[in-house]
């Protein structure tokens, strides 16, 4: 496999059928690293056993950006969830605009979001970023589309998290750069790559409709590997899609689309 970036895919979503740490192996034996979404659900002794690389796991149980108390809240778990990466080297933290339940909804639905709201979500994520700096870790936060997964999720939009993660501009605050949600949210992928570039952590990709591998919906993610290799892009890319049918095929199309 010669790719220019280092290829991932989400456990949480490939392998459905089989249990956690063997979809981990499965995706290993496949070249490629793992990530997970909620640690405290996981037995993480025995991911760590697997030796599987995690490059990326949720880094909050709950909490928020906006309200006070929910800031707190969001460091007082993003710190129980540095001391979970740890115990399976990873270092990467996805936060969200808002604390999500277990159908990907907002805890807290926000349709309106005021400069008050965004003057404390920037606050907050100023703290998350030297937690990460102390801890030697990095947490990115992700866009989500209000249309179809996530509606009424505050700071949701490319354009949001772009602002927020910008504005603070410190190295151990990135985005999660999210081409699924973008295109359902925004579209204009490439140029919407090339303004992120700048604070990408990592690219996370699945095909519009459906959330499947690509080569099943409308994007071009071989046209769009191009682009972020001629940007000079060498970081994560993150299967985070379902198999539109059998799973090993569904990780040859995405290893296809995005390696030379």
């Amino acid at each position: 496999m010669n790719s220019p970036f280092t290829l991932a895919a989400s456990a949480e979503m490939i392998y459905a059928d089989l249990p956690f740490v063997e979809r981990l192996q499965r995706i290993k034996a496949k070249g490629l690293a793992a990530e997970i979404w909620g640690w405290h659900t996981k037995d993480l002794e025995a991911i760590a056993a697997s030796r599987v690389p995690i490059l990326s796991m949720t880094g909050y149980i709950t909490g928020e950006l906006i309200d006070s108390d929910g800031a707190d809240e969001l460091l007082r778990t993003a710190r129980q969830s540095v001391e979970a990466a740890a115990q399976i080297s990873c270092r990467s933290l996805n936060v969200h605009g808002t604390g999500l339940d277990s159908h990907g909804l907002p805890v807290r639905p926000q349709q309106v979001v005021t400069g008050a709201d965004w003057l404390s979500a920037a606050r907050t994520l100023e703290r998350l970023a030297r937690l990460g700096e102390e801890t030697d870790v990095v947490f990115t936060l992700e866009n989500l589309n209000l249309l179809v997964d996530h509606p009424g999720t505050p700071f949701g939009l490319a354009r949001d998290t772009i602002a927020l993660v910008s504005a603070v501009d410190h190295p151990n605050l990135r985005l999660n750069l999210d081409l699924y949600h973008a295109q359902i949210g925004e579209g204009n992928l490439v140029e919407l790559c090339c303004r992120a570039m700048p604070w990408i952590g990592e690219i996370q990709v699945a095909d519009v409709p459906g959330r499947c591998q690509p080569g099943t919906g409308e994007v071009n993610y071989a046209g769009i590997a191009r682009a972020l290799k001629d940007m000079g892009y060498t970081g994560t890319v993150a299967m985070e899609a379902f198999a539109s049918g059998d799973s090993d095929a569904a990780l040859d199309a995405f290893i296809d689309a995005f390696t030379d």
